[in-house]
């Protein structure tokens, strides 16, 4: 599967991670073993996907948008759920 990062790509799967970890976070505990998963499933993977990409390309000029697009995102979306009763 060919999955082309853009900034929109990026951007989404920050919301995706600002939406899914603090809502995931108080169901975790203190299992060392459900903080690795969590964090791979709903952080590294769609980052890596997403931002990333996983086709290497020789002088990718876009990841620092990408990285900013995807933390600016999260953020926000953090954000958003503490300003709203969600």
């Amino acid at each position: 599967m060919k999955i082309t990062p853009t900034p929109l790509t990026a951007a989404l799967a920050g919301v995706f991670t600002g939406v899914v970890m603090p809502w995931l976070w108080p169901w975790l505990g203190d299992d060392t073993l459900y903080w690795i998963a969590a964090f791979l499933l709903v952080i590294a993977l769609p980052a890596h996907a997403f931002v990333v990409g996983f086709a290497r390309a020789p002088a990718d000029s876009g990841l620092g948008k990408r990285v900013v697009a995807w933390l600016v995102a999260a953020i926000a979306m953090v954000v958003l759920r503490q300003a709203l009763p969600l």
